[in-house]
């Protein structure tokens, strides 16, 4: 009795959410209506913004050539029928068994599984928000079904072929056609024809320009195509074994992405990439981007590299700027370099060089955690040699100057190598790398706690170095840097807020005689020429590395930090004679840039100080033992930081 009731609940039950389910369809039938796809494709460029509204530029949207389907080749349309939907001319507006399939894939964890026709790919593109629900779903089987009712199956390929996004900021098959293979589309060959085909189901999985394992991955989609056009018998088995996969072009950027500006835009797109929101989203989906970027720190960060950077400099001479808000993370403002469309590595971001004495903070840092105090002396003449594992090291000051007896605190100012290496050895090298990891310097920069590792042999990005720095600034606390702020729907609906993600990793007393120390680099030391004029309390280190291959100065106020870096393409070339200088060093140019744009990126803002220094172990001298190698003193070598 109990199971023939139980039965009769459920077949109730279900048959009442049968209903319901047919009437929530009958009511979407009735009340969605196709929307005119020309207005929407018009209108969901995604748009990029300062933190204050202003416009920065746009995503997508732009890029598109509609041509009618007669000037489409048929290998063209063969090719995509084969990779999405080879029953399309026979099947109805959406496949029940390819959504079963999707489904079932998905919820085992698959990627990239379809389960839609072309006529359902349509209407997501063209008339639908990208957001995943019940309801986006039935709008989209009603809009198909509509389509169907209401438009030829040739007019319905033409538009999709005119709408779907192939990648590299291209909509529609036209613009594909010139951005991998430089061609119109009624130009293309059989191989050119397959590969848009595969690449369509999703650029960023296939598209070669991004990765190696995409080249593999295409590759196979190139063959399962032609495999389909052989089925299909579109085309013959002979046709498909002598057409070779075609040489793709380099990506062109749109004109929008010109100057600066297209470092800004890459960065954007490529940290919502990371949130979640797919090219897709940000070519069509109208979304609304706020980023951190001051208008007024962007503006100036620019000018300041225009006005510094000192004439007929080499064409390979790079410079990468990042200032980032202390205690928070936002970046503030960056300039990767002077165009995009020139060279789309980010020398903000995505370059790397060598550290040299920007490096020698953290252990400073580490030396006074372990009591050490500014006020220790030790032995600063040059050239000495120290001890690495049983190897002897040879170690030299800038300009191989001697110092004689010299307490830390002056040895930071003027960034004297051989206090700073016995430094490091007497705390330790990993602990010098493991300060260097607290206040930001990523896992994927390799540092060997070796002797060296004081004198920054490392390779950062300029953002690593910035972010480090603004630890400084912060009082000991780390935030991870981030230039997305909030992003909006086409509707105004909030889709993202981001969220200060920091922790405090130094202790204050320690980042007040940190800062003390650091100022004396600004006031008496290696950067007091190019941080003249500054009007207002600051902190840095300048750093210059082996044989002159690069040179940096990072700094802070209490407002902002910034790290300003000049290097070449390779690592071996020097920077000697640029600007006339026989060694550009950081506290040269990179200091002068550094402080043309802290000074009108702050300009109206108060000027704030420091707070006082700690004297963590006192203020009586002590005299440190030199940790130097018995062997002879060596021949001068290279200096090798400043």
């Amino acid at each position: 009795m109990i199971r023939k009731i139980f039965i009769r609940s459920v077949i109730y039950i279900g048959g009442l959410s049968f209903v319901a389910g047919v009437c929530l369809f009958a009511y979407a039938y009735f009340t969605v209506n196709i929307p005119n796809a020309n207005d929407f494709v018009n209108s969901q460029a995604t748009i990029i913004q300062y933190s204050n509204g202003a416009e920065i530029g746009r995503l997508g949207a732009q890029n598109r050539t509609v041509v009618p389907l007669a000037k489409i080749p048929l290998n063209v349309r063969h090719a995509v029928l084969a990779a999405e939907d080879r029953s399309f001319y026979t099947n109805r507006a959406f496949s029940i068994t390819g959504i079963l399939r999707a489904v079932v894939n998905n919820l085992r964890g698959g990627a990239l599984q379809g389960g839609s026709t072309i006529t359902q790919q349509y209407a997501k593109t063209a008339f639908l928000t990208p957001e995943r629900s019940i309801q986006r779903k039935i709008k989209e089987l009603v809009i198909a079904i509509k389509l169907e009712n209401q438009m030829s199956k040739d007019q319905i390929l033409e538009n999709y072929l005119n709408t779907i996004y192939f990648g590299r900021g291209s909509y529609g098959v036209e613009t594909a056609a010139q951005q991998y293979f430089s061609r119109d589309v009624n130009k293309l060959t059989l191989g050119q024809a397959a590969v848009l085909a595969s690449i369509l189901r999703s650029p960023g999985y296939y598209d070669p320009q991004y990765s190696k394992e995409n080249a593999a991955r295409l590759n196979a989609r190139f063959a399962y195509v032609m495999k389909g056009m052989v089925d299909a018998k579109w085309i013959t088995q002979a046709d498909a074994d002598t057409t070779k996969f075609p040489l793709i072009s380099e990506a062109i950027t749109s004109g929008s992405l010109s100057g600066p500006k297209g470092h800004v835009m890459a960065l954007a797109q490529k940290e919502l990439n990371a949130l979640g929101f797919s090219d897709d989203q940000l070519m069509v989906g109208g979304l609304i981007v706020k980023t951190t970027l001051d208008q007024k720190a962007q503006t100036a960060a620019v000018d300041a590299v225009n006005k510094q950077t000192p004439k007929k400099a080499p064409e390979d001479l790079h410079i990468g700027l990042v200032a980032i808000r202390p205690g928070t993370g936002e970046i503030i403002a960056l300039y990767g370099g002077k165009d995009y469309l020139v060279r789309q590595l980010s020398d903000a971001t995505q370059s790397i060089a060598l550290a040299g004495s920007t490096f020698k903070p953290f252990a400073l840092i580490a030396a006074l955690e372990k009591g050490i105090p500014l006020t220790s002396i030790w032995n600063g003449d040059s050239p000495q040699i120290f001890d690495d594992l049983g190897k002897p090291y040879p170690v030299s000051n800038y300009g191989d100057e001697t110092w004689g007896q010299i307490d830390l605190l002056k040895a930071t100012a003027h960034s004297v190598n051989t206090v700073y290496v016995p430094l490091g050895i007497a705390v330790g090298p990993d602990k010098v790398v493991d300060v260097a990891r607290r206040a930001g310097i990523p896992d994927s920069v390799e540092l060997m706690p070796t002797p060296s590792v004081v004198l920054g042999p490392a390779s950062p990005h300029v953002i690593d170095i910035a972010a480090a720095y603004a630890t400084f600034a912060a009082q000991g606390i780390y935030a991870k840097p981030f230039l997305i702020s909030q992003v909006e729907g086409s509707n105004k609906g909030l889709l993202y807020q981001a969220k200060i993600q920091s922790q405090e990793v130094f202790a204050k007393d320690v980042m007040a005689d940190l800062t003390f120390a650091l100022r004396e680099v600004v006031r008496s030391g290696t950067a007091t020429y190019g941080t003249a004029g500054l009007g207002r309390p600051a902190a840095g280190k300048t750093g210059t590395s082996e044989q002159n291959a690069s040179a940096w100065f990072s700094g802070y106020t209490p407002q902002l930090a910034a790290s300003v870096a000049f290097f070449r393409d390779n690592a071996s070339q020097t920077l000697n004679g640029i600007g006339g200088l026989n060694s550009v060093t950081g506290g040269t140019f990179p200091a002068k840039v550094w402080t043309a744009f802290m000074k009108a990126a702050l300009a109206g803002e108060p000027k704030l100080s420091f707070p006082k220094p700690a004297h963590i172990g006192g203020t009586d001298p002590i005299v440190m033992a030199q940790p130097t190698s018995p062997l002879e003193t060596p021949t001068p070598s290279p200096s090798p930081s400043n």
